[in-house]
């Protein structure tokens, strides 16, 4: 007995199909155009507009005025019915058109999207029509399926090493060499290497490793103008070198840029093709000027100096020991000249006098320039100033 008193309570049932969710564009759009249908049925004349209120739509189908309002959008945007406002207020006259309604309905029976046939005025007119069948209702939208994806909770990377051991020496292995190569995510670039392993892909790595060959080294090529896999000839990366400090680079950017330049394939090609022309050329012109009787014809510096030991560390070191013997770079000297403002009474008054040669040379390298100006004015009495740029003895008598 309380049910049927609820139940009469809840007022009259909307008639809804769901097939036509799909050709009216949603849930809400079906919804809305079968009740407007059965509006129009109850008026006098089918042809005859809808006059009704956004607030009665709501209370007849439960639609909010959002609702309302993409389900229109809808049914307009399908030809299915014709909207007009009235002056501006929440009174709408709407008109389905039962044309195009049967065309969807012989469309959908028939399973031919393509070339309906359309029903006017009593006669079967070809016409071109594709019934869009998509349910785009953002109210009730279609729910994707959850993908399952099984994890082993006891998974183990699975490859060509033979234990467990040999696996973790092969990582440390790699993760040493991407940290010496300054890698960002060494350890990300280690999962990616193991992880292509495991699925089949050959590693020149592990090859290497087994070999017992340093990690890298097989990969390396070697360039026409390298006489090591990324060490070009020195006469060309002076010839590099000099080309960017003619332009006005300091000597370490002119470094920096002709190496990167010669790491560079296509670039690093051409500019060795041209330096062989022009080192062919030279020696033309060399040959030619000792046919004329010249016993020692001209060759750039780069040419004749070829014996040239490397600049390391250690040579730098040794250059600068020699003149200044407290030198280290392990601390810099900014570090060391602020103890020797504090306490300048403890300065050692008969420590050795430089030579104004060495002091000269050390001023003209960039390093050593702020070092000797600083060095001269915590000990006038060594008779020495900067005069002009350059290094000078102030009392010559």
């Amino acid at each position: 007995m309380k049910l049927a008193l609820l139940w009469r309570k809840l007022g009259n049932s909307v008639v809804y199909y769901p097939k036509l969710a799909k050709v009216t564009g949603g849930v809400t759009a079906a919804v809305f155009f079968c009740q407007l249908v059965q509006w129009q049925a109850q008026l006098n004349n089918t042809d005859e507009w809808v006059r009704i209120s956004l607030d009665e739509i709501e209370e007849e189908t439960g639609l909010s005025r959002v609702e309302q309002q993409y389900a229109r959008s809808q049914l307009v945007k399908r030809s299915l019915i014709q909207e007009r406002a009235i002056d501006n207020s929440n009174v709408l006259e709407l008109l389905p058109n039962i044309d195009a309604f049967e065309t969807i309905l012989e469309v959908l029976c028939q399973q031919d999207y393509k070339n309906p046939y359309q029903a006017t005025n009593g006669k079967s007119d070809r016409v071109s029509v594709e019934v869009e069948t998509i349910k785009t209702d953002k109210f009730f939208p279609v729910q994707r399926q959850p993908i399952s994806v099984k994890v082993n909770p006891n998974y183990q990377f699975s490859g060509p090493w033979n234990s467990q051991a040999q696996f973790e020496q092969f990582q440390r292995a790699l993760l040493e060499y991407f940290k010496e190569k300054g890698f960002d995510n060494p350890a990300g670039c280690v999962f990616k290497i193991i992880d292509s392993m495991t699925k089949g892909l050959v590693s020149p790595f592990w090859d290497e490793f087994i070999a017992g060959i340093p990690l890298g080294e097989s990969q390396k090529v070697k360039r026409d103008w390298e006489i090591e896999p990324g060490i070009a000839y020195p006469v060309f990366e002076e010839e590099r070198i000099q080309y960017y400090v003619h332009k006005g680079e300091p000597l370490e950017v002119a470094v920096a840029k002709a190496r990167s330049d010669l790491r560079d394939t296509v670039l690093g090609k051409n500019l060795w093709e041209g330096f062989l022309r022009k080192c062919d050329r030279i020696a033309d012109e060399a040959i030619k000027a000792k046919n004329l009787g010249l016993k020692n014809p001209y060759l750039p510096p780069a040419f004749t100096n070829t014996n040239k030991s490397p600049i390391t560390k250690e040579s730098v070191m040794n250059k600068l020991t020699a003149v200044v013997p407290d030198f280290s770079l392990s601390s810099s000297i900014d570090e060391a000249l602020p103890e020797a403002n504090l306490e300048p009474q403890k300065q050692d008054v008969d420590c050795e006098i430089p030579s104004l040669a060495s002091l000269q040379s050390t001023y003209k390298t960039p390093m050593g320039k702020t070092f000797v100006e600083r060095q001269l004015a915590q000990h006038p009495e060594w008779g020495y100033g900067i005069v002009d740029g350059e290094v000078v003895d102030l009392m010559p008598f």
